[in-house]
């Protein structure tokens, strides 16, 4: 099964590092995800899990204040059986649509790639920006909301997992 496990790079970095990603929330097409986006086409569905992740990816940003304003996705290949469903009602709101939860720690080295923000200035402040109005937007403020949403207009980029080195640098 394929996740996204949001993270920062401080986190990528730790992962590195330690050689595992620690996080155990990720997101991956779940049930509730194909019924809210009504697609049967895998590709979109992965690439909706791939935001979910990066919108959490802005919330690990939040509690991060010292960290690089990028997001950071990295994506896995794992066995079914290290995938549980999310304990709380996936059904809540939207940031917890395609949430699982794995096992444990995944090593590194099962990183199919890296999603994250591209450095260029215009990103960085607009995912700092998105940064600071994410718990805002969580409580329901709407112009909170299109501030967090401007992040989205900017794709993740795509790294090999070799590339994870010169990413950190």
């Amino acid at each position: 099964m394929r996740v996204y496990v949001p993270t920062t790079l401080t986190g990528l970095a730790a992962a590195r590092e330690g050689g595992a990603l620690e996080q155990s929330a990720a997101y991956a097409v779940t049930p509730a995800l194909r019924e809210w986006y009504v697609s049967d086409d895998i590709e979109e569905l992965e690439y909706a899990a791939l935001n979910r992740a990066a919108q959490a990816s802005l919330r690990l940003l939040a509690a991060e204040p010292d960290a690089p304003r990028r997001r950071v996705v990295v994506a896995l290949d794992v066995a079914d059986a290290s995938v549980r469903p999310f304990p709380g009602d996936e059904y809540q709101d939207q940031a917890s649509l395609g949430r699982v939860v794995l096992a444990g720690p995944v090593r590194l080295a099962k990183a199919a790639a890296v999603h994250a923000d591209v450095s260029d200035d215009e990103v960085v402040t607009d995912v700092a920006a998105a940064v600071a109005a994410v718990a805002a937007a969580d409580a329901g403020d709407q112009d909170a909301q299109f501030t967090v949403d401007g992040a989205e207009d900017h794709d993740l980029l795509w790294f090999a997992t070799q590339e994870i080195p010169s990413l950190l640098a």
